[in-house]
């Protein structure tokens, strides 16, 4: 098992998921700056190892929710997240650019439809705007573009929208980074006896009946069940995947240090997976 571990020290291409619940204080909705600072830092010195490194950070629309005060019998409506997403996804990228410059690193947004994946011309070209940035030494920071998804072209969770990004841009890494400490065989908060599973070498049916649909969170959007959804495009493309727990981002430098933190899911290449199919067939 170790020796797995051990590899994640090779990785090239890293993308790092982090969700709404992990940005903010739970009192007041309000970012928490100094996770923020630390997680900006982690990513630069990751950036500096050598790295090719992507964030996808989840938060404008309850950024957006906390700047515009909708009532609260609104913010359920469609127009209403799209407008919060709008006030808050300029919010969320002047904080980010703003820590970001404090390391001299420079940062890039890149917003996605399941559209961007679904046209040919568009998966083409969002492709190559990674692999630009990438070379230019950008860290590129993407979330749904919500302030236009409609049902039809949203990707609906961000553990989704990382691990189509990682299939994308052929990264060998994706972590998640999470409210839980990785997979756990039924949820610990309910059940005492629940095992954890360091590591996964295969989704297999037993496996994936261990997602749950439900969520910690009152502002995410995604439990267990997109977790192990994102495992399985991760997978299937080539890269390892990790749950890890966001409580302290250091553990990001400790995972890649190669310590037993998280879960790993390890990579399972399909030559017959085409990302393509899945976003139109399942996503």
């Amino acid at each position: 098992m170790d020796h797995y571990r051990e590899m994640l020290k090779n990785k090239k291409r890293v993308v790092v998921k982090i969700g709404s619940s992990s940005l903010r204080h739970r009192e007041t909705g309000d970012f928490d700056y100094i996770k923020m600072e630390t997680l900006v830092r982690e990513l630069c010195n990751m950036r500096n190892q050598g790295r090719d490194v992507i964030l996808v950070s989840s938060g404008a629309i309850a950024a957006g929710r906390k700047s515009v005060h909708p009532a609260k019998e609104d913010e359920g409506k469609l127009a209403v997240k799209q407008a919060c997403a709008a006030v808050g996804q300029a919010r969320l990228m002047m904080t980010y650019e703003r820590l970001f410059s404090q390391y001299g690193q420079v940062a890039a947004q890149i917003l996605m439809t399941k559209d961007t994946i679904a046209a040919d011309l568009n998966r083409f070209n969002a492709h190559n705007t990674f692999m630009e940035l990438l070379k230019l030494g950008v860290i590129p920071i993407v979330n749904e573009n919500d302030t236009l998804s409609t049902y039809e072209i949203e990707f609906g969770d961000n553990d989704t929208l990382s691990a189509i990004v990682a299939a994308l841009v052929e990264a060998d890494l994706l972590i998640l980074l999470s409210d839980i400490d990785g997979l756990y065989s039924d949820d610990p908060r309910k059940n005492p006896e629940a095992k954890f599973l360091p590591v996964v070498d295969k989704l297999t049916p037993e496996i994936l009946s261990m997602g749950k649909a439900t969520t910690g969170s009152d502002v995410g959007t995604g439990g267990m069940d997109t977790k192990l959804h994102a495992a399985h495009i991760a997978t299937k493309a080539g890269a390892d995947m990790i749950i890890a727990n966001s409580k302290d981002v250091r553990i990001l430098h400790r995972i890649m240090d190669g310590r037993d933190f998280g879960t790993l899911f390890l990579a399972d290449r399909d030559e017959d997976f085409y990302l393509k199919d899945y976003v139109e067939d399942k996503a």
